[in-house]
């Protein structure tokens, strides 16, 4: 596991339970991904190559009953819609840009499905499509 840099820390001070499975999560994307760029914002991490691919966050994207303890809410920007239960929300705020909300709580759901997803996303950021 890669060591965790001291904006990521500050980033995870008050979501504690969250930080391993970002760890995972993180550590997933660099093994995977060539030429990933993180920027650790007040409100979000982002992940780029030649644009954002992927952000993790805390977005409320259900209620607050509904949302796990230790969540992370990765957000992806695709060119077409998904279609699973595993997307929380889903809008298309550009035409033919979509941003699709997972809400993620344990490392299996970190999985194969995802990771499609993810590579689908860092392909489309990587053929220039800006925003997420």
């Amino acid at each position: 596991m890669r060591e965790t840099d001291p904006d990521t820390l500050m980033f995870f001070d008050n979501h504690q339970d969250a930080l391993k499975l970002y760890q995972v999560f993180e550590d997933l994307l660099y093994s995977t991904f060539p030429n990933v760029s993180k920027r650790v914002q007040k409100t979000q991490i982002t992940f780029s190559n030649r644009y954002v691919f992927a952000c993790v966050s805390f977005a409320r994207v259900k209620r607050k009953s509904g949302l796990p303890k230790g969540y992370i809410v990765v957000t992806l920007g695709l060119p077409a819609p998904l279609n699973s239960d595993r997307i929380a929300v889903k809008t298309e705020p550009y035409p033919n840009r979509w941003t699709h909300h997972i809400v993620i709580s344990k490392p299996e759901e970190l999985d194969r499905e995802l990771l499609s997803w993810i590579s689908d996303a860092y392909a489309f950021a990587e053929a220039g499509r800006r925003r997420l």
